[in-house]
């Protein structure tokens, strides 16, 4: 893909996004969707394969679904209220399409199967985009329509995602279905809260995106596909164990790391509106999750692989690939605990 076609893609990809952002009324929030997902499939077929095509098609299939039942439901209330702004409707079919048009579109579950697919079928860059940037609009529709959603299947969908999230990682070797699972884990603690407070789900959303790109962009130094590759990394590039063994903690929620404080405020809040149960249930999908983390950081961190000479590093420790942002996202994403207390009062 030349410079001036990557160039166009990718404004197009961050425009769509910014159109369903700023927009409040209806039909433009739906083409700023459309966008957004039309031009990111030349991204995930950028290397040419049929794992990439597979990966594309299913993607595709999946948010024209979702973009059709989401249309549906806006032209019913467009019928019922007469208007294109974006209101509150007390319509049970507008609240239900609604609801599992942006849950298809987040990936969350029942329908995350396409996640883990699309992910392992592409590349480590076209993965970060899918699981980062291409979250942001949805959510923020489901945090404008807030009462319009239907609340015990967002509750439902999210607890769900937690547990199929911490599930379905458990005995996976490759690393882009891992950061899948994750994904769809995390959504989970978005949406169980969203109800609630909004700008907590924004924070969690925020602070997760941080803990992926760092992530990728560690994978991708290194060339790391599968477990197996990444447990070599100590012989290759020593600092870079460091920065892996940090984010995947904070990722798990383990203090003082970062990745906790919006685990705790989101328990928190759920226990300030009379909800014991859910919380303990997410806690109890979270060390599922956990479970996952903490093998990838054993197999990266805690074991030495038999070498075939009598040296431990490799001669050549010189990478081509310099990533400026990995340092800085480690930082924000991992060392800021103790800005928790401002971030509450901002909420």
């Amino acid at each position: 893909m030349n410079i001036t076609t990557m160039t166009i893609i990718y404004t197009t990809i961050i425009t769509g996004t910014l159109i369903t952002l700023i927009s409040s009324h209806w039909l433009l929030m739906w083409i700023g969707l459309e966008l957004s997902m039309m031009s990111i499939i030349p991204v995930l077929m950028n290397k040419a394969n049929p794992r990439s095509t597979e990966a594309a098609t299913k993607y595709f299939l999946t948010q024209a679904t979702a973009s059709m039942i989401l249309l549906m439901s806006i032209i019913t209330t467009m019928m019922y209220s007469g208007q294109w702004s974006i209101i509150h409707s007390n319509n049970p079919i507008v609240s239900l399409a609604l609801t599992l048009s942006l849950i298809m579109k987040l990936g969350l579950a029942p329908f995350h199967f396409w996640v883990t697919e699309v992910t392992q079928g592409t590349s480590l860059m076209s993965g970060m985009i899918l699981l980062t940037w291409q979250k942001i609009a949805p959510l923020s529709i489901l945090m404008q329509t807030t009462p319009t959603i239907n609340q015990p299947l967002i509750i439902s969908s999210a607890l769900m995602s937690a547990f199929l999230g911490g599930w379905g990682g458990l005995n996976q070797t490759q690393l882009r279905k891992i950061m899948a699972y994750s994904s769809i884990a995390h959504m989970g603690w978005m949406l169980v809260v969203i109800n609630f407070m909004p700008s907590i789900s924004l924070f969690n959303l925020m602070l997760y995106i941080m803990l992926t790109i760092s992530l990728f962009t560690a994978f991708y130094t290194n060339n790391n596909l599968t477990t197996l590759s990444l447990s070599h990394v100590w012989s290759t590039a020593p600092p870079t164990i460091i920065i892996i063994l940090l984010n995947l903690l904070s990722l798990g929620g383990l203090p003082p790391l970062m990745g906790f404080s919006p685990k705790w405020i989101i328990i928190q809040e759920l226990v300030k509106n009379n909800n014991i149960m859910i919380p303990v249930l997410m806690t109890m999908a979270a060390l599922l999750s956990l479970y996952f983390y903490i093998r990838l950081t054993y197999s990266t961190t805690l074991t030495l692989f038999p070498t075939t000479n009598n040296t431990k590093t490799k001669w050549c420790l010189y990478n081509k690939k310099t990533v400026t942002i990995l340092a800085p996202m480690t930082m924000l994403s991992t060392m800021t605990l103790p800005l928790t207390p401002l971030l509450l009062t901002l909420n």
